[in-house]
């Protein structure tokens, strides 16, 4: 028997390990401030947010000054960033048993979808998806309550008893909680068990394998 019948997933963090490729991309636009970045891992807050929310909050810039940067990072980003990237161990084997298990499977990030596109296209695992809800290039629809709309409209479930979102950041768990529905936090990516925690996670996933016993209802143990 299973707990769900929709799983949405976020991108960054939670199919993929971008780490790589956001904080080069990252770097690359700060040169262009003159801003010399000594230790990379600084920069692993910009996974899960917007990105022009990161540069204001942590960088101090304008609105204006964010809008730019977001093209310069993008810049580095678009053709090569977008590949300093690789998918977590065991998601392609998770995501084959969660569909054969006859769950739909869809994504919900603040990536531009033209780029979430790409990359589960290049990774071979777009076929696993039903549907993709992303933010837009000209820097609209990048809040998470944003692209979880989208793809709850995308799903067409309208029990959301039967939906859940799968996230490493709060973002991903608050974004869920407005919409009332059950999260997933993996502790695999980007945010802490206490950031998670704190933000309402329904259930925390240690491993990868632990997201296919929570919605499948397997016997396996999983924190909760």
């Amino acid at each position: 028997m299973k707990n769900y019948d929709v799983v949405l997933f976020d991108l960054d963090g939670t199919l993929t390990d971008p780490g790589e490729g956001i904080t080069n991309s990252v770097i690359y636009s700060l040169k262009k401030y003159n801003i010399q970045i000594k230790d990379r891992s600084e920069l692993y807050k910009f996974i899960g947010p917007p990105l022009h929310e990161s540069y204001e909050k942590y960088f101090g810039f304008s609105k204006e000054e964010a809008k730019k940067a977001v093209e310069y990072y993008r810049e580095y980003y678009k053709d090569t960033g977008i590949f300093e990237n690789k998918l977590y161990d065991g998601i392609k084997e998770l995501l084959c048993d969660l569909q054969n298990s006859g769950i739909c499977l869809g994504v919900a990030t603040s990536k531009p979808k033209v780029f979430a596109e790409r990359i589960l296209k290049y990774f071979d695992i777009a076929q696993y998806f039903s549907f993709i809800a992303g933010a837009n290039l000209d820097g609209s629809k990048t809040k998470k309550e944003e692209v979880i709309s989208d793809a709850l409209d995308l799903c067409g479930v309208e029990n959301r008893s039967l939906i859940v979102m799968v996230g490493d950041r709060k973002y991903d768990i608050l974004g869920a909680k407005k919409f009332d529905i059950d999260s997933i936090g993996v502790l695999f990516g980007y945010g802490s068990k206490e950031e998670l925690e704190n933000s309402g996670a329904t259930y925390i996933a240690e491993k990868v394998r632990d997201i296919f016993s929570i919605v499948t209802r397997d016997p396996i143990i999983v924190d909760k």
